[in-house]
């Protein structure tokens, strides 16, 4: 294939370049364990991997699926990594996330982890951010398995490095570990009933073979153990209870990067397996849909949105929230439809802007005053009405406040949901945007309204750092909420190839070209 954007020796092996990069440069800050070389290299593997995001997604305009073969061995033999607009769309994400969050890593980091070991948290965090590529871009099943064990390994390890400012870290990380290992084995059970009812690993080759196999009980058992094993990464309501603690004691660097990109890859999976590899026609996945899927979704949905309003500290009422927002992705698969799905992964693309922009304005109040509990936001807005005015904008896109991106997701999830007669539906989603309203005046009124505390002073001003990847942020929920037909057409792409999948094994040649 002709390369688009990169010279042709790198756009060639643009698939595998963005998943292994990241891969060796960790084992390269592994030996030169430095903290400002850290960050650039850091830097410099997020930002090679956006550039190899964005010549996929330019291939995969010109072509319906980009395929890429391992070792020269073509598939369902060899291990393939095979690339579409949906994929693309996420590896998009985690990169363009990836850069922003590493921005705003050199300042946030050096306040928080001490330089000793900054090396290697840069490390672990490139381990975490190339299995996560690793996940989206590989068409083989165990392969899958083996990136998130990936991600997962270094998001315990940069999770639990915020001990050093609180020792809840390490509880978080541990229980984050169990869950994550609980969740790991049911997929890898899942995918071995797949391999044994199938022969093969491959998932292009699964979902061809699986077609013909309506109502086979291994086959549904396979699928039950994998949506529960990613529902679990994923946070899907009520297997999200190690999210809070997570976003809560993790270093704000980490939690912003884990917000805008863990849970969504995991999410990208779930369709991956919906759509791509399960036979979505069968009675057992759309009972599967409607009756599991869809009222779990619902019920996160409302009932994490309550949990946020009683929280005391803002970044585990953001938590509480991102789990709300899990169930509105999934609500969008539940109802099944090309329209739902599109609305679901452009919550997903949304989310991750809206997320993005909060947790960075809570750690520039970190940074600059030392707080992150709600009641110590007093005064904010007066003293530092830039960060307090870019929160406020995040919130309001949380809400679905119009011209915002939170408006446009629930605008077509609201109407896939109108378009199949779920009425119902609509009734969940409404009454988790109000009681979204009242986590999010609670946080507004204390840092507006209320009066900043006698003789607090200021720990230091806010770097550029800091301002720059946020206001970028806000600028994206704003332009993307009052022209949204970049957003709406990258979902609508990304869900028309999930949707349709792709049943037969792309012939490509040998040894990494790419072809349809």
């Amino acid at each position: 294939m002709e390369a688009v954007f990169l010279p042709a020796a790198l756009a060639t092996h643009a698939p595998v370049l963005a998943a292994v990069v990241p891969l060796f440069m960790a084992a390269v800050l592994v030996a030169i364990p430095n903290g400002r070389f850290a960050w650039a290299v850091a830097l410099a593997s997020t930002v090679f991997t956006l550039f190899m995001a964005f010549e996929l997604v330019a291939q995969t305009r010109l072509v319906e699926v980009v395929s890429y073969h391992l070792g020269g061995w073509a598939p369902p033999y060899g291990i393939e990594f095979r690339v579409d607009r949906l994929n693309s769309a996420i590896v998009l994400l985690i990169g363009a996330m990836g850069v922003l969050a590493t921005v705003f890593a050199l300042p946030s980091v050096a306040d928080e982890i001490s330089a000793d070991k900054r090396g290697l948290f840069y490390a672990a965090f490139l381990v975490c951010f190339s299995g996560l590529n690793g996940v989206a871009l590989t068409g083989d099943a165990f392969n899958l398995f083996v990136f998130l064990e990936i991600s997962s390994l270094g998001t315990y390890a940069i999770v639990a490095m915020g001990h050093q400012n609180d020792r809840r870290a390490l509880t978080a990380s541990f229980n984050y570990l169990v869950m994550g290992t609980i969740g790991a084995t049911f997929f890898v059970i899942g995918v071995g009933f797949l391999y044994m009812a199938t022969g093969t690993l491959n998932m292009a080759d699964i979902a061809r073979i699986v077609v013909d196999m309506p109502g086979n009980r291994v086959i549904e058992v396979a699928f039950a153990f994998i949506l529960v094993g990613i529902g679990l990464k994923a946070a899907l309501f009520p297997l999200h209870l190690w999210l809070p603690n997570a976003y809560a004691f993790a270093p704000n660097f980490v939690t912003v990067f884990l917000a805008t990109t863990a849970t969504k890859v995991a999410f990208y999976v779930i369709i991956r397996f919906l759509f791509d590899v399960f036979y979505p026609g069968s009675a057992f996945v759309e009972m599967s849909l409607l009756w599991v899927v869809t009222p779990l979704a619902i019920l996160g949905m409302i009932l994490a949105s309550a949990q946020a309003i009683f929280q005391v500290d803002a970044r585990r009422l953001l938590a509480y929230s991102s789990v709300a927002q899990v169930g509105y992705m999934m609500l969008g698969l539940g109802i099944g439809t090309a329209l739902g799905v599109s609305a679901g992964v452009l919550h997903l693309l949304n989310h991750a802007l809206m997320k993005g922009a909060l947790f960075i304005a809570l750690g520039a109040f970190a940074y600059s005053y030392g707080v992150r509990r709600i009641a110590d936001f007093r005064g904010l807005g007066q003293a530092m009405p830039g960060v307090a005015a870019a929160f406020t904008i995040g919130a309001l896109s949380l809400v679905g406040v119009p011209f915002t991106v939170g408006f446009i997701s629930k605008f077509y999830l609201i109407q896939a949901a109108l378009a199949s007669g779920w009425w119902w539906a609509v009734a969940a989603i409404v009454v988790s945007s109000v009681l979204a309203v009242f986590y999010v005046y609670r946080i507004l009124v204390v840092m507006w309204v209320q009066p900043a505390p006698a003789g607090r002073e200021r720990i230091r001003a806010v770097p550029l750092m800091i301002l720059v990847p946020l206001w970028i942020l806000v600028f994206a929920n704003i332009y993307f909420g009052i022209d949204a037909s970049f957003m709406v057409d990258l979902s609508s792409a990304a869900a028309e190839a999930a949707i349709n999948g792709s049943a037969t094994v792309a012939e490509a040649a040998p040894g990494g070209e790419a072809g349809r």
